[in-house]
């Protein structure tokens, strides 16, 4: 990088020295803030005007695998049957008297033909055309309308909103509630959308409060915030975009402020951190941006990387509800690590040490002790460390098998696919689902289907029928329903819609011995279900090892050692075990549901596992690049190991706590939302940030190393040359001799005292204090 110097013999709080070297695009930014300022917000403009109604634009659902058998069977039979796929049901509820009555079967008809005369409506049939018993209530009280809505899922959920107020409501002698798979969806749409506007409400003024107790300055707490508006604002415009060329769930837009905020805060932290420890080491506002940039940023630069390549996984999976999380994940990740990386030290050029201005918690000290300065807290920190190294294969054994215990039920995971349980209790498309899941004797849309295509003669189909019908699992055979050259036998399983026993019976159809006259495909709830599992497996060992292998090469160009990157794979992936165990014995076996309000279906959707996982270790992977970088820094600078690791967690423990807290307040606000899915999502990853920061890094990742030892830095020959040309850290000093020291006393090589961290520097006769 190029060089620009500060004033002569300005070293940081780390020891490292005068003249700092910056990059070039730092000296961009601090020669001309003003400018880069300017254009962020134009750029934050445009992409509030470019992402405007993206929600509108996005789909609710993505859990099929488009290339699958069941999804091929689907769309031949919308093509060829619409009535076979019905995606509308109006339920028809006629109070005291019966579906037969002749008033009741009158206002039926009428409204049968109205349904069929609206335009986007297809397949449309009723009990009182057909009078299967399928359509009509066991008590004889309700029975429904079927039809296809046409279109994709935008055009779909248009045409609902459309008619919709036309049918649901009294109507005449009869009560009409609209619901099916598209009125689900589509509802579900709705909510997310109202619940992630008021997670947005809670979350931001609770944050600002949250570093307003981090930083004391209401100056500085408001740079993160900024941060992650920037990052989420640019990342639904990109999102916008992407809705033009493919599907887009709208699942993704929880993520999109989740860690829009989480990681703005988390970057925004360590650089302001970082900045105010300069500033405190007596060096001016434009070296101490440098300095930053050249350590915390490099880190921050490092983090952002290493959290998309994790997001980036799910773009192995052929489900457009994974995708849709690693579009939205991999922008806001890098347009956070932007907005940290540019428009931060602007705003500090600007700033200088007016960053510590408007210190609300001036107001609680009156009359109450002075509270910790960052030193002591730092020291606090340098002391814990200390412990849990003196007694390292205590805590080491003691907090893996603890985690290791808390991710046991998961090892009971059942996995289903969503349905209308999802919605809250009393949603209008739940409630028709749940009265034809009660009192109807078989669903219209919960059995499987048979395509056959080819020339089929009345004898074929009759024998492929007789067949279908010996296959064990079938309660009841229906058709075959017939076109020029294709036909479909709908079968109603004898067990629950998407159980065990009507999976293993999805496979045996298929495993049906084929007949030379024609080709036959099965879909329906329980094969999408079956297809989707099948996918995930096929796709999650590319996935996982995606994330690991890069990760391996990531954590290893940081820190230069073999064992490091191995133990960061190991102990992010033991963080997530209680994570997956609370998952399991809360949302599938039910636990805790009164209190959080949400339905146990007794099993998991198939993808929220996927999801969870590759979200959850980037964050984990967030925080170990934060520490290990700090770790890193010092052992370069002393070669003293055991003083590196209580160097690093005194200087960063606050900090990662600090962001965990604050990231899990955005989750839990996510969390609280009407939607199942969305629930686990947010209360699942703020469980695994906070086990993460307050146990892995805290406990774990020092007694390991610890362990470990010196050899923990150990690599190759080759690897070292490979990581001295390649490698980034956030120090420049050259590495430690075999003795541990280098340097003249007073230079980069002269060690600290133990647990020692700057104090903070002084204004006005008070104490500044220097961060979280």
């Amino acid at each position: 990088m190029s060089e620009v110097n500060g004033p002569p013999g300005t070293a940081g709080p780390s020891g490292s020295p005068g003249p700092q070297r910056i990059g070039g695009w730092t000296r961009f930014v601090t020669a001309r803030p003003r400018i880069a300022l300017l254009a962020a917000l134009v750029i934050t403009a445009l992409a509030v005007f470019a992402g405007s109604g993206v929600a509108d634009r996005m789909g609710s659902g993505g859990w099929q695998a488009p290339d699958a058998e069941s999804s091929y069977a689907t769309e031949a039979l919308e093509r060829e049957f619409p009535a076979s796929q019905p995606n509308l049901l109006l339920l028809v509820d006629s109070g005291t008297a019966s579906v037969d009555d002749p008033a009741v079967a009158a206002e039926a008809a009428r409204l049968t033909e109205r349904l069929a005369a609206e335009q986007g409506i297809s397949g449309v049939t009723s009990y009182w055309q057909t009078k299967a018993p399928a359509l009509r209530a066991e008590d004889g009280r309700e029975a429904l309308i079927a039809a296809r809505i046409g279109g994709d899922e935008t055009e779909a959920g248009e045409t609902l909103e459309r008619i919709a107020p036309a049918f649901a409501g009294e109507s005449g002698p009869v009560k009409v509630s609209v619901g099916g798979p598209v009125a689900v969806q589509h509802e579900m749409q709705t909510i997310i959308q109202e619940d992630l506007l008021r997670a947005e409400l809670i979350a931001l003024p609770v944050t600002l409060i949250l570093l307003v107790m981090v930083f004391g300055s209401a100056i500085a707490a408001m740079l993160p915030l900024l941060v992650g508006i920037v990052a989420i604002l640019g990342t639904n415009a990109v999102l916008r975009g992407l809705t033009e060329f493919t599907d887009v769930s709208v699942f993704a837009m929880n993520l999109t402020t989740a860690l829009g905020l989480g990681l703005a805060i988390d970057y925004a932290l360590f650089i302001v951190r970082r900045f105010r420890e300069e500033l405190d080491a007596g060096a001016d506002t434009r070296t101490a941006v440098g300095t930053t940039l050249r350590t915390a940023g490099r880190t921050v630069l490092f983090s952002a990387l290493t959290v998309a390549v994790s997001l980036s996984a799910m773009l192995v999976f052929p489900q457009y509800f994974l995708r849709s999380f690693a579009y939205a994940g991999i922008a806001v990740v890098l347009l956070a690590a932007a907005a940290a990386l540019i428009l931060l030290p602007a705003a500090l050029m600007l700033l200088g040490p007016r960053v510590n201005a408007l210190d609300l918690r001036r107001l609680l000290r009156r009359g109450k002790k002075k509270e910790a300065t960052a030193g002591e807290a730092g020291r606090g920190w340098a002391r814990f460390a200390e412990l849990v190294m003196r007694r390292a294969p205590v805590f080491a054994i003691v907090t893996t098998v603890g985690l290791v215990l808390l991710g046991l039920p998961f090892l009971g995971v059942k996995f289903g696919t969503a349905d209308d349980r999802q919605l809250p209790v009393g949603a209008e498309s739940r409630v028709v689902q749940e009265h034809i899941r009660d009192g109807f004797p078989g669903s219209p849309s919960g059995g499987l289907e048979m395509l056959v295509e080819g020339e089929g003669t009345p004898a074929a189909y009759a024998a492929l029928k007789d067949r279908i019908e010996k296959v064990p699992g079938v309660e009841r055979v229906e058709g075959p329903v017939t076109a020029d050259s294709a036909a479909y036998f709908s079968v109603l399983p004898e067990g629950e819609a998407v159980g065990e026993e009507t999976q293993q019976l999805v496979r045996d159809l298929r495993a049906m011995p084929a007949d030379n006259s024609f080709d036959t495909s099965v879909t329906g709830t329980a094969a999408v279900l079956v297809d989707s599992k099948d996918a995930i497996a096929d796709r999650l060992p590319w996935a996982i090892g995606i994330i690991v292998v890069v990760t391996l090469l990531l954590v290893f160009l940081l820190t230069g050692s073999v064992l490091i990157p191995i133990q960061a794979v190991v102990l992010n992936a033991l963080s997530l075990t209680a994570m997956f165990g609370a998952v399991v014995w809360v949302f599938q076996d039910g636990n805790l549901s009164g209190i959080l309000a949400f339905t146990s279906t007794g099993d998991i959707e198939t993808t929220l596992p996927v999801l969870m996982f590759c979200v959850a270790f980037g964050l984990s992977m967030d925080y170990g690049v934060f520490l290990l970088s700090r770790i890193k820094e010092e052992y370069d600078r002393t070669g003293d190991h055991e003083r590196s690791v209580t160097f690093g967690l005194s200087r960063t423990g606050g900090l990662i706590t600090a962001a965990a807290v604050i990231l899990a307040v955005v989750m839990v606000a996510i969390g609280t939302s009407r939607v199942t899915n969305t629930k686990m999502l947010g209360l699942g990853i703020a469980l695994a940030v906070l086990m993460d920061a307050m146990v892995v890094r805290s406990l774990l990742v020092p007694a390991v190393m610890k362990l470990t030892g010196h050899a923990t830095w150990w690599a190759p020959r080759p690897l070292r040359a490979f990581h001295q040309r390649f490698g980034l850290s956030e120090g420049e000093s050259a590495p430690a001799g075999p003795s541990g020291t280098k340097g003249e006393p007073g230079g980069p090589g002269e060690p600290t005292t133990e647990g020692e961290i700057p104090e903070a520097g002084t204004r006005d006769g008070e104490k500044i204090t220097a961060g979280a």
